[in-house]
């Protein structure tokens, strides 16, 4: 333990002797790690959070949606031939599916809200059948949802999210308050409870209308919606499915060998998509970094080679004295490691800042630094000084002592 504390001491006295160059090595490694632990953890948050956003779903709830998950163009023009979905299909699903417990149905629409003065464009309107919040993880935080009551009675009361009441109402109570919903007038029935997102507070800027109201305001086309199913028990997904899609296909007398028009999606699926069609571009964006750390590590390479050649009567009179090669290469190690340490630990505190304070505030991406990032940081760094340390440390333990000595 001494010889490691003897041996640290020496090679930050003699880092220290080149405080500058010493710093400019450092910062190379602090840019690279910052990169890294920022990068890293803006990735992993974005993944956390996507499984947040689709297990809210439950885990025993799947959706029947024309369109499904698309690719490409050319697969959403031969999607938008199908047949589209439609609010009369819930009387025979429940008549077909057994196995199913509830059976909704969504429709989408964007509109502009207004409050006084204040106003919040293109913002996301939901109609949903009042059974949707049982099969969503969504939480009542004043106020009420949806009924049964005004859906029949196309009633004009809306459920906003938790960003829609700070910004559109402050410090105001919403409950009982009217809104614009474009040119319609709306009363505030429920706020739901913060729910974030993939990228800020997004996840609560939604309003929620009655199903029927919106197909009454927004009139499109056929009335298309997403029919929103939850299965008895999460064992009887999979039977529910199968059971949905045979109604499915026989309300719409598709042929024994047709496929389906229609797609089934689970939380599970649409997860696994997203996280094959995004591999790619986390991995690019975890690699990029590293470019920095490389770069990082060649400069400290290259300092430390600087080091033997200046210190090269320093060795030779180390070796006259009895030092022996692995000595030599023990110091030069740690002067390296030392280096790469001090910037890996700079690097993870201020990507941690950089992820908590600046993106956090300023992007509206909530993150906090990963386990993972932080091991990558601390990995990355140790192995860098120790890869571009060897070549100078075996260098200088190589030299000959008499040579050394006459240097200069």
């Amino acid at each position: 333990m001494r010889t490691i504390l003897s041996l640290l001491s020496e090679a930050v006295s003699a880092l220290w002797a080149n405080r500058l160059r010493s710093f400019l090595t450092v910062l190379g490694m602090v840019m690279g790690v910052t990169s890294v632990i920022t990068i890293v953890s803006t990735v992993e948050g974005m993944q956390s959070n996507l499984e947040q956003v689709f297990s809210s779903m439950g885990p025993k709830t799947f959706i029947a949606t024309r369109f499904g998950l698309i690719t490409s163009y050319a697969e959403y023009a031969e999607r938008a031939k199908r047949k589209k979905l439609v609010r009369g299909l819930i009387e025979p699903i429940e008549e077909g599916c057994p196995d199913c417990e509830q059976v909704g149905a969504e429709g989408y629409a964007s509109d502009h809200l207004k409050y006084g003065t204040t106003r919040m464009r293109w913002v996301q309107i939901n109609g949903e059948t009042p059974n949707i919040l049982s099969m969503r993880d969504i939480d009542v935080a004043q106020g009420r949802y949806l009924t049964w009551e005004d859906d029949r009675r196309r009633r004009q009361v809306a459920f906003i999210g938790a960003r829609v009441a700070d910004k559109l109402f402050l410090d105001e109570d919403p409950i009982g308050k009217k809104l614009k919903v474009g040119d319609e007038e709306f009363v505030v029935i429920g706020v739901a409870d913060e729910m974030g997102g993939m990228f800020g507070e997004e996840m609560d800027s939604f309003l929620t209308m009655p199903l029927s109201t919106l197909q009454k305001l927004y009139k499109q086309p056929g009335n298309p919606v997403n029919l929103v199913i939850s299965a008895v028990s999460l064992e009887r997904r999979e039977a529910a499915m199968d059971q949905v899609r045979v109604v499915l296909r026989s309300t719409r007398r598709l042929l024994y060998d047709d496929i389906d028009d229609f797609t089934l999606m689970t939380p599970d699926a649409i997860l696994s998509f997203i996280n094959d069609f995004t591999r790619a571009f986390r991995v690019i964006m975890i690699t990029m970094p590293l470019l920095s750390i490389v770069i990082g590590g060649i400069v400290i390479m290259n300092i430390m080679m600087i080091s033997v050649t200046e210190r090269t009567r320093e060795i030779g009179i180390r070796k006259s004295v009895g030092a022996k090669r692995r000595h030599i290469l023990t110091q030069f190690l740690y002067e390296s490691l030392v280096l790469s340490i001090i910037g890996g630990a700079l690097g993870i505190v201020f990507g941690t800042l950089l992820g908590e304070l600046v993106l956090n505030s300023w992007m509206d991406i909530y993150i906090t630094p990963t386990s993972l990032a932080i091991i990558l940081g601390c990995g990355i760094s140790t192995a860098t000084g120790l890869f571009f340390g060897i070549y100078p440390a075996v260098k200088a333990a190589r030299l000959d002592p008499i040579e050394a000595l006459g240097y200069g």
